[in-house]
């Protein structure tokens, strides 16, 4: 099995993205080995036995464990500083998986309503189909989480910063409450980073990723993760993704391995030229409204001091002239490209309201904050001056 540092390993971040989880096959290879391989073999019949009844160490299927996604997950768990993390297919697998593996039916989640499409889906539409009640708040007025809570509330889940609108919760008061009446706190913390944001420090029971984004960085596949302490992981989520196979492909665990060891320097840099980016947009004519919470006008500057340690390589922006002036915009760009995706090597650009955001009413996309001349930008790896000369040039044609 890979080799997972402690939580409290004397090594700095970047090192532990480097080196973290990591073990060699007898060959002796430097780069982490690619095991593309379904299943294993035994070596006696009480040895398969025993595995499969968790007395003996190894592997079994590829649905159940594989090293190089082992390795993934190891090296997720240090980084994070928490005992244990599991891989999932994709983003939404683990967040779905991290919610159903807290509840059953009769059970209630209170969740934040600044969320991801799918995200909103799996709460307002997914659970509720399995006898899970689920309350919707405004995350950011703490005592509409301490109105919304029943005998039953078992899982509080939030994101933060939400997408597209980059609201902010305040992450330690939400777990206060939650754990006031004895409910776990969830929190999607992909749009901070593990390194702008560390939601285990502020209280959190469980912090779930799309690998998809920052941890790949560059485009190339899927993935997901899920964190917690070793019991919440043997609790809540080791049997279900046994079980129903959301399991993360080897494949696409060696390619997130290798985005591992850049995050800092893509991240960083990413985040630099946000901040760039946003204060030039922030004056433009054409421009409504800017957020990133990176600047000073963010409307939860005061806890971004208190739980951001940067404002992260998202920006969201309201187009003057709605729908059809945000089109505009996004026609006429020339570096930046329009896509879904976000946390990519090259800069990219979404429209919420037909997009990630679409399916819901016109009503439900204002109670977020999504407008129709809403914009969310992921800055990417270019140079600042060269992004911000096509968006300016763009914002000309808006």
């Amino acid at each position: 099995m890979a080799e997972t540092s402690s939580p409290t390993s004397p090594f700095h971040p970047e090192t532990r993205l480097v080196h973290d989880g990591s073990f060699r096959s007898s060959f002796g290879e430097t780069s982490e080995a690619l095991f593309l391989t379904q299943g294993h073999v035994y070596a006696s019949a009480e040895e398969c036995e025993a595995r499969f009844k968790d007395e003996l160490p190894g592997y079994i299927y590829a649905r159940f464990s594989n090293p190089t996604v082992a390795m993934f997950e190891a090296r997720m768990a240090s980084f994070e500083g928490v005992e244990a993390a599991r891989a999932t297919a994709t983003g939404m697998a683990a967040v779905t998986a991290a919610l159903m593996g807290q509840v059953k039916a009769g059970d209630h989640i209170v969740s934040a309503r600044a969320l991801f499409g799918s995200c909103r889906y799996v709460i307002e539409e997914w659970l509720p189909r399995f006898g899970v009640e689920t309350t919707l708040v405004d995350g950011t007025d703490l005592s509409a989480w301490k109105k919304a809570v029943r005998p039953n509330t078992k899982v509080f889940f939030l994101e933060t910063p939400s997408n597209p609108t980059l609201e902010i919760i305040d992450i330690r008061a939400v777990a206060d409450i939650a754990h006031e009446c004895g409910a776990k706190l969830t929190v999607d913390n992909v749009f901070a980073t593990p390194l702008l944001q560390k939601p285990f420090e502020l209280g959190a029971d469980c912090v779930v990723y799309s690998a998809t984004k920052h941890i790949d960085g560059q485009g190339r596949c899927l993935g997901g993760v899920i964190l917690g302490s070793e019991q919440f992981i043997n609790d809540h989520i080791k049997t279900p993704l046994r079980q129903t196979g959301p399991a993360l492909s080897p494949f696409n665990a060696w390619v997130l391995l290798k985005g591992l060891e850049t995050l800092p320097l893509r991240v960083e840099r990413q985040t630099r030229s946000a901040g760039s980016v946003a204060d030039i947009l922030a004056a433009h004519s054409k421009i409504e409204k800017l957020i990133y919470c990176g600047r000073k006008d963010h409307p939860q500057a005061d806890i971004i001091a208190k739980q951001m340690k940067g404002g992260s390589t998202l920006i969201a922006f309201n187009v003057k002239g709605g729908k059809d002036a945000a089109f505009r915009f996004l026609n006429a760009l020339k570096l930046v490209r329009i896509s879904n995706n976000l946390g990519d090597a090259k800069s990219l650009v979404t429209h919420p309201a037909t997009t990630t955001h679409q399916r819901f009413t016109p009503e439900a996309r204002a109670e977020m904050g999504i407008t129709d001349g809403l914009v969310r930008l992921s800055v990417g790896l270019e140079h600042p001056d060269d992004l911000i000369a096509d968006l300016v040039q763009a914002l000309e044609r808006a």
